[in-house]
């Protein structure tokens, strides 16, 4: 991947629906250009696809959270499947350094998002967490 296809996907990622007309205008490329390389990049599995942000999947969680994990021994593959069992959990990340899992909540209020926190924190193997609310974004490619 060059230069002009890291230009490429960051414009696609600010509008996935432009034109390419409107991609080539802003890439300074010809239309075959931009076509042709959008095509090579869905080819070899660097573009997966395109997909539909809706307005209710933004608002969806009023109340948003990362809980950094900490676990005794070798408990990271079960406590990363209880956490795939919880409704609040919207991503599950591993990580290096201190935490062994970063984990991203959603919920409604801060009561349910304090009962998840609970939970999660019951689980066999966790030894200690940290959890920051996420107050405001200032960017979200997804959005």
């Amino acid at each position: 991947m060059d230069k002009t296809d890291e230009r490429l996907i960051s414009a696609l990622r600010h509008d996935a629906r432009a034109s390419l007309s409107d991609l080539a205008l802003q890439l300074e490329l010809s239309r075959t250009t931009v076509r042709t390389r959008i095509e090579r990049l869905q080819a070899r599995g660097d573009v997966l696809g395109f997909t539909v942000v809706l307005k209710e999947d933004v608002l969806r969680d009023p109340i948003r959270g990362l809980m950094m994990i900490g676990i005794e021994g070798r408990g990271t593959a079960r406590i990363t499947r209880q956490l795939q069992g919880l409704p609040e959990v919207r991503a599950i990340h591993t990580t290096n350094g201190r935490w062994d899992l970063i984990v991203e909540l959603g919920t409604e209020t801060l009561e349910t998002l304090d009962e998840a926190l609970a939970k999660i924190r019951m689980f066999d193997g966790v030894v200690t967490s940290e959890t920051n609310l996420l107050l405001a974004t200032k960017k979200d490619s997804r959005a």
